[in-house]
């Protein structure tokens, strides 16, 4: 439930890897450890130093977000408690669900942030606004609702 989610919902996944001396290979496949289906994937690249990117939080939407080269920080906040997570290798994949603010910043020079998202991109589905997201969250938290996100039981199952 999206009211009731918390940074501490957000796991970092170890993704699967081939390891040859040509060069390693991981992948992301939907039903196997991608626990959700990918309509959409996009990549931040050539982010200025000191830049901060993210800053929203969703409805709706799921993410996986991988280090593909570089590294940065991501900084999740549920409205009551905060985390930061520090991703540096591309075998790591942080899972972001509905109901949780996001900043990504201290981007190493060449970096790329690689996300797999649940949804096509909707601009209805973001909040924009800290205020206005701790205000969405605590009335979700209040109700209980659903609004759209997985159990996080089922979440944690699903990824491993």
């Amino acid at each position: 439930m999206a009211g009731d989610t918390t940074v501490y919902d957000c796991p970092l996944l170890e993704l699967p890897r081939v390891e040859n001396r040509a060069g390693n290979l991981t992948v992301l496949q939907p039903g196997w450890n991608c626990p959700f289906d990918v309509p959409r994937v996009y990549y931040l690249y050539d982010v200025p130093g000191g830049s901060t990117r993210g800053g929203h939080a969703h409805k709706n939407l799921r993410q996986l977000i991988v280090a593909a080269g570089g590294s940065f920080e991501v900084l999740l906040d549920d409205g009551r408690n905060r985390r930061s997570v520090f991703l540096n290798r591309p075998y790591y994949a942080l899972a972001l669900y509905p109901g949780i603010w996001r900043e990504l910043h201290n981007f190493s020079s060449g970096s790329v942030c690689l996300v797999l998202a649940s949804e096509r991109y909707e601009e209805v589905d973001y909040i924009r606004d800290y205020k206005a997201f701790a205000s969405w969250k605590a009335l979700h938290r209040a109700e209980g609702s659903s609004d759209g996100a997985t159990e996080v039981a089922n979440r944690s199952s699903a990824t491993g």
